[in-house]
């Protein structure tokens, strides 16, 4: 099977269900900044943090896979069985952040992004989770978008907040707080 179709080479794609749509239609910009969060998650999943956190990496990458194929399908014409992101993967994410959210400092400040490298591609991570977010929900006031979807996308990018901060303290990294001047 051959990589390149040519069937995009005018500025349309197809959503999965046969729908050509224009490169830029804000269901394709959704999905694309969904994968483009992924690899971001890859990224932070392959530098040196604990084995736990690369395992829930893991499984956000795979929750993300499902997001994006349930974007990139018409929810008018796909008949293809797309997995369901469940109210557990929400939970999940929460989960995760209580038990990290134990062992930091109370949160005092705003906090700069940056400190050190896996730090700091958490927080790049997260501002594309929430352009993510802002895509997925522009995309539901015109077109049908599970609501799991954008609940997930809105806890993800607070869990990689909360990330940043657990992986600063592991590595014994000042937070930059930011004290604004007066």
């Amino acid at each position: 099977m051959k990589i390149y179709t040519k069937t995009g080479d005018k500025g349309q794609t197809s959503l999965i269900g046969g729908t050509r749509v224009p490169k830029f239609h804000v269901r394709i910009e959704s999905y694309g900044t969904v994968d483009e969060l992924n690899s971001y998650i890859g990224l932070i999943m392959c530098q040196d943090i604990d084995r736990h956190h690369q395992q829930i990496l893991k499984e956000i990458q795979d929750r993300l896979f499902t997001i994006g194929s349930s974007l990139a399908s018409d929810p008018e014409r796909s008949k293809m069985k797309i997995p369901d992101l469940l109210e557990s993967d929400i939970t999940l994410l929460e989960n995760e952040m209580d038990t990290m959210n134990e062992l930091l400092p109370e949160l005092k400040h705003f906090i700069l992004p940056g400190g050190n490298t896996v730090v700091s591609y958490c927080h790049l991570a997260r501002c594309v989770c929430r352009r993510a977010e802002r895509l997925t929900v522009q995309l539901a006031a015109e077109s049908f978008v599970d609501n799991n979807i954008t609940i997930y996308l809105n806890r993800l990018s607070d869990y990689l907040f909360v990330l940043a901060r657990k992986l600063s303290a592991d590595t014994k990294t000042a937070e930059i707080i930011w004290i604004p001047r007066i």
